[in-house]
């Protein structure tokens, strides 16, 4: 006997599908597990069946659920019938991912190629971060979301955040970057050890390198705090300090060229952070 499947394809009754899929029931339900009413349950719907060609898999889901009422297992019935609406929830919403893609590739669409200011939709980089949200909202509303709620969102009534990225849960999200213990006590970059800086210049640059690092890693935007900069200010100042005191220049001297020079380095420093964060480019813009 062949049992028909939703997608039309055809497999061998098993009574074990339908005695292991009561047992779940029984678990999910009353919590009594009873192996001999699952096991008679199949029995019975396979003798009522055995002498047709094919079956569908609908039918065999209503006898399950008709003989579970009838044996008093009502709690079963009732986790039982919840899974067949889950399942077929979940099914109604398969194969929604290829139109998406497809006007994704396309550009077509006014969606995706306003969805983020930030972002150019046109790029490689981007168009794979896209894809990548596409497949994994999927996967949140078919999986990892009860049905409630992905109807509650589609009914405006709640607004379920990211869910392009909630399948990816080793990805975090707008990090508050603790720029001060980065620089104070050095960090590591790409597996690379980064010590220390000494100069307000070198900080800086870490400073714009530790923020590609992190929102390369990362979806949503980041933090710092510019003030964890400040220093180096005074690091380098001294560095000045030490040189022109080497000269055997006077005090004074030495306090007038250190403050022109850490003026400069103020400047360049404030250059380069503002040119670093506003030229470099990672998937999320």
């Amino acid at each position: 006997m062949k049992v028909i499947k939703r997608d039309c394809t055809e497999v061998e009754f098993e009574k074990a599908k339908i005695s292991n899929a009561i047992l779940k029931a029984m678990k999910n339900g009353s919590g009594i597990i009873k192996p001999k009413i699952a096991e008679s349950i199949a029995n019975e719907i396979y003798e009522e069946c055995k002498d047709k060609d094919e079956i569908d898999i609908s039918y065999i889901e209503e006898l399950v659920y008709d003989k579970l009422i009838t044996k008093k297992q009502r709690l079963t019935a009732k986790a039982y019938e919840g899974y067949r609406c889950v399942r077929e929830f979940q099914r109604e919403n398969m194969n929604t991912t290829d139109e998406q893609i497809s006007e994704l590739l396309s550009g077509s669409s006014d969606y995706w190629n306003n969805e983020n200011s930030n972002k150019n939709p046109k790029l490689l980089t981007t168009q794979r971060d896209y894809m990548a949200g596409i497949l994994s909202t999927d996967i949140t509303r078919r999986f990892l979301l009860p049905p409630e709620i992905v109807q509650a969102h589609d009914e405006g009534m709640i607004h379920f955040h990211d869910a392009d990225y909630y399948a990816q849960n080793a990805i975090s999200n707008c990090c508050l970057i603790n720029l001060e213990d980065m620089l104070q006590n050095g960090t590591c970059i790409n597996k690379v050890t980064i010590d220390k800086p000494h100069r307000l210049i070198t900080a800086t640059t870490i400073a714009t390198q530790i923020i590609t690092a992190v929102t390369s890693s990362q979806y949503g935007g980041a933090t710092i705090t510019l003030t964890h900069l400040a220093p180096f200010v005074r690091d380098s100042f001294n560095i000045y300090m030490k040189k022109y005191k080497s000269r055997g220049l006077s005090y004074q001297q030495c306090l007038e060229f250190s403050r022109e020079d850490i003026k400069k380095e103020i400047a360049d420093s404030v250059q380069t952070f503002n040119y670093q964060v506003n030229s470099m480019t990672t998937t999320n813009g």
